[in-house]
């Protein structure tokens, strides 16, 4: 009989998985996603050792000559979908951006207290609770996030800070909002008739 040697227990390796920069997806996978031509190029710029292993024409040669070629071109048509889908959906959330505003609306709560009211930040990316929070701590005041009366999140400020909202939105997230997609509105509350 042969003899069963044990050695300690094995200790796992742990393995390094490339994730893509574009899809989160492990490149393997990237064209199973809607952006594989992006995928594409930043594994390219990233991991070039990676990428002639994926995508050099001996490995595609090699993929594809495993499929009938009733296959090749239901994958090249599938390619071609999804790649115009992507581009569809991208130039549409562009068209998206461009046409939403960021309202910063002044209300009036009493005489004298007023509170300001930011609507439409999700559109540009923007997490509300996060810019709630350093609202409040940016003007040492209360802000939260509510929901308006159309079912919209907005950020509700006590004070009047509107104009300091503004330049702040501009300094801080300039990049995603262009200033002339940022919009002051006054709105006053309406006395009740006696």
């Amino acid at each position: 009989m042969a003899e069963v040697v044990q050695s300690g227990p094995v200790e796992a390796q742990a393995r390094h998985v490339v994730y893509c920069g574009v899809c989160t997806l492990p490149p393997e996978y990237c064209e199973f996603g809607g952006t594989a031509k992006k995928c594409e190029e930043w594994l390219k710029e990233k991991q070039p050792e990676l990428y002639q292993r994926l995508h050099s024409e001996e490995a595609i040669s090699a993929n594809l000559s495993t499929l009938s070629i009733s296959a090749q071109e239901r994958a090249a048509k599938d390619a071609a979908k999804k790649e115009a889908k992507a581009a569809l959906a991208e130039a549409r959330d562009a068209e998206r951006k461009a046409a939403s505003k960021v309202q910063i609306k002044r209300v009036e709560r009493n005489k004298r207290k007023h509170v300001t009211v930011i609507a439409g930040l999700e559109v540009y990316g923007l997490e509300n609770k996060k810019v709630a929070k350093e609202l409040g701590k940016k003007f040492a005041t209360g802000s939260s996030v509510t929901r308006s009366a159309a079912g919209n999140e907005e950020i509700t400020v006590q004070g009047d800070v509107s104009d300091d909202v503004q330049d702040w939105l501009l300094e801080v997230y300039g990049k995603e909002i262009p200033e002339a997609n940022i919009e002051i509105i006054e709105d006053k509350k309406k006395k009740g008739s006696s």
